[in-house]
C-alpha cells in the first residue's frame, strides 16, 4: 500500500484544548484510518509551520484524500498537507522511465 506523510497545524481552539486536557489522539487517527483500509504508521509532533507529522499506510489515494478531507472538516485542524510518499528504489525506477517520455524542454 503507498505511504502518505500528512503535515497538520492545529488551530488555536484545538490547542486551547489539548493544553486543558493532554492527549495522544493518534488512537483515534489509527482507528479512522483503518476505517479507511489503511493503518497509521507513525506519528512525531514537529516544531514551525506544522505541529504533527502523520506517515499513513493507506491503500489508495482515494482512501488518502478521504482521509485527509475528515481531518480538515473536523475542525480541529487550520492546515493539512498531504504528500505521497516514494521509496527511493520507486524512485530510481521513476528516474529510469522518465527517458521514455520523450520529453523535450523549451530551447
Amino acid at each position: 500500500m503507498p505511504l502518505y506523510a500528512l503535515q497538520v497545524s492545529y488551530a488555536p481552539e484545538a490547542w486551547a484544548t489539548l493544553i486543558k486536557k493532554p492527549q495522544d489522539r493518534m488512537k483515534v487517527v489509527g482507528q479512522a484510518a483503518e476505517k479507511l483500509g489503511g493503518k497509521l504508521v507513525t506519528a512525531w509532533m514537529t516544531f514551525g509551520d506544522y505541529d504533527m507529522l502523520v506517515i499513513l499506510d493507506m491503500k489508495d489515494q482515494v482512501a488518502a484524500a478521504a482521509f485527509a478531507v475528515a481531518i480538515a472538516a473536523g475542525g480541529a485542524c487550520k492546515s493539512v498537507k498531504t504528500t505521497p510518499l516514494l521509496s527511493i528504489e520507486r524512485g530510481i525506477e521513476a528516474m529510469k522511465r522518465a527517458i521514455a517520455s520523450g520529453y523535450e524542454p523549451a530551447r
